[in-house]
């Protein structure tokens, strides 16, 4: 099995995760991090505790990601993304390739959870049929 393999089985980003804490990990921090993992293989599977972490985080930015969605619905405004119906999951692969495509002076700038947001805008934009 390769590292990546390995990385994208242990974290898949979840649109509707876990609880939320006050502030995510910067997103050149965390991507950093990933990518790391992925470097190592097979052997990313000895960094259980730098994996777990990382899901954490994700799923964190994920759910604050989604609570700020929620709230701009609940206001009357139109929210940054717009998913279709149903469960949601992306796999850490697609995750880190959509994260890698914000240019590094960025990310350095941001929380995971406007990393999260803008790649779920990507991903799920908001057309007429949203609003």
């Amino acid at each position: 099995m390769t590292g990546s393999r390995v990385f994208a089985g242990l974290l898949v980003v979840s649109l509707a995760a876990g609880p939320a804490i006050a502030q995510t990990m910067n997103a050149e921090a965390f991507y950093r991090s990933a990518t790391d993992l992925q470097s190592k293989g097979p052997l990313a599977v000895f960094s259980m505790g730098k994996v777990r972490a990382l899901t954490a985080e994700a799923q964190r930015a994920g759910q604050k990601a989604l609570e700020a969605r929620m709230a701009a619905k609940a206001a009357g405004r139109t929210p940054r993304y717009c998913p279709p119906e149903g469960p949601r999951n992306m796999s850490s692969s697609e995750f880190l390739t959509r994260l890698a495509a914000i240019p590094a002076a960025q990310r350095s700038k941001m929380d995971m959870t406007e990393a999260t947001t803008l790649i779920l805008a990507t991903k799920f934009p908001c057309g007429a049929a949203h609003q």
